[in-house]
């Protein structure tokens, strides 16, 4: 017999609650509401970018802006095959102007290497971390939705 084996989070209550402060930046809060068919950022590519929180190492009040959009690309690599989503953060957070990406990708890399290169989230975990608020409005964040 085969047992199956139990995927337990590691998601503190503080990396919890570091997202949802960032979730009320202005500029987190303008590229939620800019993706509008939630491509880039459906409910459980934001949950990812909590998994990733908890695995970075930070102190949650560490958290800034940019950890957020580091997570949620790192989200969007792992899951999405498309590369357009990513191209919409890159557009969202500078526009045309290409000066930035590398340093954007220079800080992606530091982050996935802080994260001990664990991306991968397992659907049991990403569930676990949207169960410990179920009510949350980022999980109404649907993009199979619109199709």
């Amino acid at each position: 017999m085969k047992m199956k084996r139990q995927q337990v989070s590691t998601v503190l209550p503080e990396q919890h609650q570091a997202f949802n402060r960032l979730l009320g930046d202005p500029v987190v809060k303008r590229f939620l509401a800019w993706d509008t068919y939630l491509r880039a950022s459906d409910k459980y590519l934001l949950a990812m970018v909590i998994a990733s929180f908890s695995r970075a190492g930070l102190f949650s009040w560490q958290y800034k802006r940019i950890h957020f959009f580091l997570a949620l690309y790192l989200a969007n690599d792992m899951e999405e095959d498309n590369q357009g989503p990513k191209q919409a953060i890159f557009y969202f957070l500078y526009g045309k102007n290409r000066s930035q990406r590398r340093l954007f990708q220079k800080l992606r890399f530091q982050f996935f290497c802080s994260m001990h290169c664990r991306a991968w989230v397992y659907p049991e975990e990403l569930e676990e971390i949207q169960a410990y608020d179920p009510e949350h409005w980022v999980w109404a964040r649907d993009h199979a939705l619109f199709f």
